[in-house]
This record gives C-alpha cells, structure tokens and sequence, in this order.
C-alpha cells in the first residue's frame, strides 16, 4: 500500500478518498468516573469498527493537538488562559471552584490536562478539514469532535473547545467560501450557529428535539441569522417522542432544499447519537437505523452537492454500549462507502470484551433494531396525509407543523418557495 505522511504525523492512502482521523488520546477528554459523557464509547466504537473488519485496508490519521493560534479562531485569549490554568490544578481546590468561563460547573467539571485533552479533539477535526481541503481525500471522519455547544469564552454542554467552529473557520482561510454545517444531535447546535451568525459564508442547520422542552433551549424556527447573513442560520425542532419515519420526514423536506439553493462546497456534519430512544439525557424516539439513515443522506448530499466532500464528527451520545459503537460504526462505514447491513451479527470478541467491562448490559446481538426507515415524503401545506391511525395522524401533524414553521422562517430568505415542496 502506497502511503504519505500528513501534516499531522499520521499517513493516509496516497490518492485514497476516505480518512479515518483517531488518536487513543481521545480517551484523555475524561469528565469524571459519574459524567455522562464516558470516552468508553469512542473506544467501543473503535473497537467494533475493527472487530466487524470495517477498518482492514484503512490508514488512520493521527492527529496533532489544536495549537493556540486555531483555537483563537473562535475562542478568547482569557478562556485559553482559564482553561489551561484550571487544568493544571489538582481538584477540589479553591482555585478551581472558583474557575470562571463555565469551568467548574456540574456540567463541565475541571479535570486534569484539560486544556490538553479539549485541544486533541479539536486537532482531530481540523486533520480532517486539513485532509479534505489538500486534495488528499474526500471524506473523513472523527467521531472525536463534535463539541457544538463551546462558545467563544465559555464551557457548555461538556464541550471546552468548538472543533468543529473551529475546523470551519480554518476552511474559510483556506480556499472555501461556502461551507454548509448540518447537526443531527438532539440538543441544538448553539455554538457553531453562533459562531457564523452573521456569516453569509457558512449555512448551519440544525435538526434537534424542541427547544421548549430540552436544554439549551435555543433552535426555534424563528432563529434565522443576522445581518446579510439572515436564512443561513436553520433550526427544525421536533417534539420528544419524534420516531424515525416523523424525523426523516423532517430532515428530507429541509435539509436538501437548503443545501440546493446554498450550493456548498463541502458539507460538515455533526452526528450526535442522543437521538436515541434509549439516550438518558434527551427525549427522542429514533433507532440505530434511523441514525444510520441520516448518515447515508447525508453522504449522499455531500456527493450531490459537495463533489464529495464530506466532513463527519460525533458529538452527543449517553447510551455508551448498546447505541452509540452501532451507530458511529455506521457513520465510520457511510464515510467509507463500506455500509454495514443492520442484520449483521455483532462480532462475538466484541460482545464478550464488553460483556466483561459492564456485565449487567443486555448486549445487542445485530447492528441494527429492525426498525423501518420509510417516511412519507412533505408534499405541501395541507398535504399530511391521513393514515387511519389516529395517534400517528396527530404526530404527522405536529411534525408539519413544525416543517412550515421552518421553512417559512428561512426558505423565503435563500430564494426559495416555503410553500412548494420541490423547493
């Protein structure tokens, strides 16, 4: 296999047009024994990545830590100094109850070498737009990134520093003038939004559970941008309970319209795994499948939109053993062109390695739920069809509703008809 070094010190297939960026150093991006969010799902993902033999004939690129000159690119001087000063002091300390910017909450506790752990997964997300953006590859993935809620100078959500804000702004320098952002976590997207709020360069999409009902409570359909930059900010929230065919419903009827009329020149994708019906921290109802089928639409965008160029990171993602390695394998496998088949048995040395760590798990048996992925496409105000069945007629309601809240807000400011479908 020929291969060449990268400016990050990994290697990659010379003229090969998948990346799979990834560092065990992610494990370091550690809360605490009690957080939600558990580095073990990186591992396990990777873990079942190799064991199903999705990663045989794949280079990995290994990243470099985000130095301070990136990591300015959207965050303050003082949250540097305050990140790094609250990461070199031992817990419990008076220094660090007292640490500003967001540290120190329950939320994002201090934990050692934090600035240092925060600065890897950003370097992560920016091999991957380095990658892209040098003609190595087309697509790359790092489940590391995805921290979306880091604003400027403050900790939020278990997110320090904003890779993906940050590999974006990157790209702006360096070649690209269209780049279009589509989060699929289901807490809003506020950091990257906020970041581009006034940019007419970068269009941020974010499909998320409502913001009446689900931290942080921002991502209402009205939420369009600012300046010269109003329609390329797009929220669709959905309401808690939301199922597959009812989200993809949603996604269809605003995603690709938006991406059409923006004309990006390389999609980012944010694919948090708190979608789940099983997820501890929000409140929707989709299934591995359903996760899956975001994944592959929205590859298939980049490719119809993007020649190709696709950037995926993770995000959120509580179930750590029975969502989260399926999924992510899933997103691995759509950046890979490899797409696993949900029947497909999960390799036994997986289930057994994990079976040891948490014995008290119902382990999954299959890569996916056998869950139906079909939806009814949007056709139109007044066009939510009637099934007979009165509970899923009133959820189709709800989720229109909620599709002409979003793209009267925004269609109208890309050029597009809210009302016609075909938009």
């Amino acid at each position: 296999m020929t291969t060449s070094s990268t400016a990050e010190g990994g290697t990659t297939q010379l003229g090969g047009d998948r990346v799979v960026v990834w560092s065990p150093e992610y494990l370091d991006y550690r809360w605490g024994p009690t957080h939600p969010m558990n580095p073990t799902r990186l591992d396990l993902t990777m873990a079942l990545s190799k064991s199903i033999g999705l990663l045989e004939g794949v280079e990995t690129v290994h990243p470099s830590p985000a130095d301070d000159v990136d990591l300015l690119r959207i965050h303050t001087p003082a949250y540097l100094d305050a990140v790094k000063r609250a990461g070199a002091v031992a817990p419990g300390t008076a220094a660090v109850a007292d640490a500003p910017h967001g540290l120190g909450t329950e939320d994002n506790p201090i934990f050692p070498r934090m600035h240092e752990a925060s600065a890897t997964l950003a370097g992560g997300t920016l091999a991957a737009a380095r990658e892209i953006a040098s003609g190595r590859t087309l697509r790359a993935v790092s489940i590391g990134g995805g921290m979306h809620h880091a604003m400027a100078d403050w900790a939020a959500g278990f997110c320090v520093y904003n890779d993906a804000a940050i590999a974006i702004s990157w790209l702006l320098d360096n070649g690209y003038d269209r780049i279009a952002y589509v989060d699929v976590d289901a807490h809003h997207g506020d950091g990257v939004q906020h970041a581009f709020l006034g940019d007419p360069r970068v269009l941020t999409i974010s499909l998320h559970q409502h913001p009446a009902t689900l931290w942080p409570n921002t991502g209402w359909s009205s939420e369009v941008g600012s300046g010269e930059a109003e329609g390329t900010s797009i929220n669709m929230p959905v309401l808690p309970g939301t199922v597959d065919s009812l989200w993809l419903r949603a996604f269809h009827a605003v995603v690709p319209g938006a991406l059409a009329a923006f004309r990006p020149q390389i999609l980012i994708s944010q694919c948090g795994a708190d979608s789940h019906r099983e997820d501890p921290l929000a409140d929707l109802a989709l299934t591995v499948d359903g996760q899956r089928a975001s994944y592959l639409a929205m590859r298939d965008l980049a490719d119809r939109h993007c020649e190709g160029r696709w950037l995926a990171v993770g995000g959120g993602g509580y179930g750590l053993v029975r969502v989260v390695p399926r999924a992510w394998t899933h997103l691995i496998a759509a950046a890979l062109d490899r797409e696993i088949d949900p029947t497909t048995a999960v390799p036994e040395d997986w289930r057994e390695r994990v079976g040891a760590l948490a014995p008290g798990v119902d382990l999954p048996t299959v890569m996916g739920e056998d869950s139906d992925v079909s939806y009814l496409p949007w056709d139109g105000p007044g066009g939510t069809p009637e099934t007979g069945v009165a509970s899923l007629d009133r959820a189709l309601t709800r989720i229109d509703s909620g599709i002409i809240a979003t793209r009267r807000s925004a269609f109208p400011l890309l050029g597009l008809d809210p009302e016609d479908p075909r938009d």
